[in-house]
């Protein structure tokens, strides 16, 4: 089985990776077009290399300090992984970064020299694929890494099978196979939450102060070369919504496998059962469906780049590249779980604690249902993010009664969103624990997520056209170059929606598993979690304000960045002669310094809390109090990052609607439009800064918890006073 792995999921590593070097070079090799055209690029393209620079600067700092602390405390296994995560996640996010500098300017060319939809779409959507093809080669290929070296060559998973596991030289506590592969979710997560926050942080404060005081003071276009942040908000595009996403989603993809892998783990070591045929098995399962996974997704992205003709209908080329990336996927998975799992005894797999209750299918209907469930949620979350549907057109036909009530209808229509998802989430977590266990809910998380690289890539593709878009804007070219630039963007926004769904989904069922990994690493048999006793409630309402105070801090983080960044625009437009007339050029590097200065200020803070909190409370009140938090962070959460996300693509197309003609009698630089750009504005750090961080926010809490649950455990000032 152990050669199955590497045959599986390294042919997917390699394929994968070849096809985006391949891609990433095809991108390179197509003209920029003209020189002006080639400038504004090349702006785009020094900014976002300057801020990732000094950013993983940042990162390496805090990182290696972490990884200090992990090997002192916990094994020196679990800190190499830990580095190797960090590693991964860092450079997937470098890449997709880079491509998007690169493939932005090609995109506006096509669209320049042909002046077809399909054709540009391609150049969109071939830069996408490099990313999704990274973060999921990248994050096999760490995967596999970890698993070979630490899992075969060092024996942790024989000492596990024999029960010989071995301790922390300082410690003396375990150092299991799930505490190294908790290190590399960790690293994973940590390089995720800093691009996510601190891109976040950046785009929207430049996207804020271009379109407060462009858009609605000075009532000129969006992107004109005349406005100052023009260049940071496309930089901001870059560093957020291209390295933040892809770290994201990287992340959210290993913690989605890998809680599978520690769950299967836990199992065997507390005795739910005792085959080391069936561990082996629990344990490869999620790796190989993954690389599966993989495979289906050069199928799906193939289907767009290689067909010769794409019709006019960009949402429904792009949905047919992951229908049959899922499909694909299915397809292998059911062999997939036959295959390894047919020679298991009945006995075993139909053990209470496991729960297989469909023989050798269960891993595989589990992971579907996560599938399903994904798929449904995107649906929802299209049906409420998408102009061509009442909700967001409700939104921009509000617009026309001002900014309030344009604000009110989209609350609104956030928070009326939350419900059906929950509901599909319910249901699948119900389904899957009915037919595989707990194991069968971290089934249903990696499902969810094993066409990742057709998800990432369609993500992808959005901001990369939102920046030809403002390359077709500040360079002069014709109306409709922007017109075919804004027609894949506006589909760009709501695949992204999708894609945040499918990110919070996932990271609700990997939590759930990785709390019954964190409640066996201190306890013995007694798995139930009592959430009327005092200390566990008082955790679980601890834990429930903590997404809020972090998405309030966020918030206020880009508030501030973007105060700044109002303040040099009217000071630009002020003082600058000629500037509004267009025979002098602003000063773009003041706008890209004060949004990378904002940014690296301000993400510090959240962002350490979160990885600090579990820990002291941890030390201070114990594991149940931790137990409570994590529950209540995760319920809250998962809530506020769909209405975050939903509100904020609803206001973004609902403005875009409006720019479309789809309103009667209004159009750019109506009073309606304005009331849409302010209504845009308010939703600019919920979609794209808030939202984005919280599922991330609930796995970085889950798993460093799960780290440091084996210190704190034994060691909290709680248990010393009272016992």
């Amino acid at each position: 089985m152990d050669n199955l792995l590497l045959i599986v999921v390294g042919v997917a590593v390699i394929l994968a990776v070849s096809y985006a070097i391949f891609n990433y070079f095809c991108i390179k090799k197509l003209e920029e077009g003209t020189d002006r055209m080639g400038e504004i690029a090349g702006a785009i393209r020094i900014g976002a290399n300057a801020f990732i620079r000094y950013e993983y600067k940042l990162v390496a700092i805090i990182g290696s300090v972490i990884a200090v602390a992990v090997f002192l405390v916990i094994s020196w296994q679990a800190a190499i992984a830990f580095v190797i995560g960090a590693v991964m996640s860092a450079a997937a996010g470098w890449i997709g970064m880079k491509i998007a500098t690169y493939s932005n300017v090609r995109v506006t060319n096509k669209a320049r020299e042909t002046g077809d939809l399909g054709k540009t779409l391609k150049v969109a959507f071939k830069g996408g694929s490099v990313m999704g093809l990274c973060v999921a080669g990248f994050a096999l290929l760490g995967v596999i890494a970890v698993y070979c070296i630490f899992g075969l060559a060092a024996g942790q998973i024989k000492d596990i099978a024999e029960g010989t596991i071995g301790k922390n030289f300082i410690t003396g506590l375990d150092a299991s196979f799930t505490m190294t592969l908790s290190g590399y979710a960790l690293g994973c997560s940590i390089i995720a939450m800093f691009n996510r926050v601190g891109g976040g942080i950046y785009t929207k404060a430049a996207d804020m102060g271009a379109d407060l005081v462009g858009k609605t003071e000075a009532h000129i276009p969006e992107d004109d070369p005349r406005n100052p942040a023009t260049i940071a908000d496309n930089v901001g595009d870059n560093v957020g919504d291209v390295a933040g996403l892809g770290s994201d989603l990287l992340e959210s993809y290993v913690g989605a496998i890998l809680s599978a892998v520690m769950l299967a783990c836990e199992l065997f070591m507390h005795d739910a059962f005792t085959d080391t045929a069936f561990l082996n098995r629990m344990l490869l399962f999620p790796v190989i469906f993954a690389g599966c996974g993989l495979i289906s997704c050069v199928i799906g992205i193939s289907y767009i780049l290689i067909k010769p003709r794409l019709s006019k209908n960009v949402h429904m080329e792009l949905n047919i590249a992951t229908w049959i990336s899922a499909g694909v996927t299915i397809a292998a998975g059911v062999v997939l779980s036959w295959f390894m799992f047919k020679d298991i005894p009945a006995e075993t797999l139909k053990l209470a604690d496991v729960g297989f209750r469909v023989g050798a299918f269960s891993p595989w209907l589990a992971a579907v249902c996560g599938i399903i469930a994904g798929i449904v949620i995107g649906i929802i979350s299209e049906y409420y993010t998408s102009y061509d549907y009442k909700p967001t057109k409700n939104i921009a036909q509000s617009s026309k009664e001002g900014p309030a009530l344009t604000v009110t209808q989209g609350l609104a229509t956030g928070m009326i969103s939350c419900m059906l998802p929950v509901v599909v989430l319910a249901i699948a977590i119900f389904a899957s624990y009915q037919i595989a266990g707990m194991y069968g809910i971290a089934c249903a998380a990696f499902g969810m997520l094993s066409f990742v690289a057709s998800t990432v890539s369609v993500d992808t593709y959005g901001p990369i056209s939102d920046n030809a878009g403002g390359i077709a804007e500040m360079s002069g070219l014709d109306p409709s170059v922007r017109e075919i630039t804004d027609k894949l963007d506006s589909v760009g926004n709501t695949t992204a929606a999708i894609g945040k769904g499918f990110a919070i989904g996932s990271a609700a069922f990997a939590a759930l598993s990785l709390m019954t990994s964190y409640l066996y690493a201190f306890t013995e048999t007694n798995l139930l979690l009592n959430l009327i006793d005092p200390l566990t409630l008082c955790g679980a309402l601890c834990g429930a304000a903590l997404p809020f105070m972090f998405s309030g801090m966020l918030i206020q983080a880009v508030a501030k960045a973007a105060r700044k960044m109002v303040e040099e625009v009217r000071r630009q437009f002020r003082e600058i002669p000629g500037l509004m007339e267009g025979e002098t050029m602003p000063d773009y590097k003041t706008c890209i310094e004060i949004s990378s200065q904002g940014a690296l200020k301000e993400m510090r803070i959240p962002c350490i809390m979160c990885i600090l909190f579990p820990i002291v409370t941890g030390f201070i009140f114990g594991p149940m109090f931790v137990a409570g938090i994590l529950i209540g962070a995760t319920v809250a959460a998962i809530m506020l990052a769909l209405f975050c996300g939903n509100a904020g693509g609803a206001w973004d197309n609902a403005k875009k609607y409006i720019e479309a003609g789809g309103v009667e009698g209004e159009q750019k630089g109506s009073a309606a439009h304005d009331a849409s750009v302010v209504g845009d504005t308010v939703g600019d750090p919920l979609k794209d800064t808030v939202g984005p961080s919280l599922d991330i926010l609930i796995k970085i809490m889950s798993t460093v918890s799960l780290v440091a649950v084996v210190v704190f455990s034994k060691y909290n000032l709680f248990g010393v006073i009272f016992g």
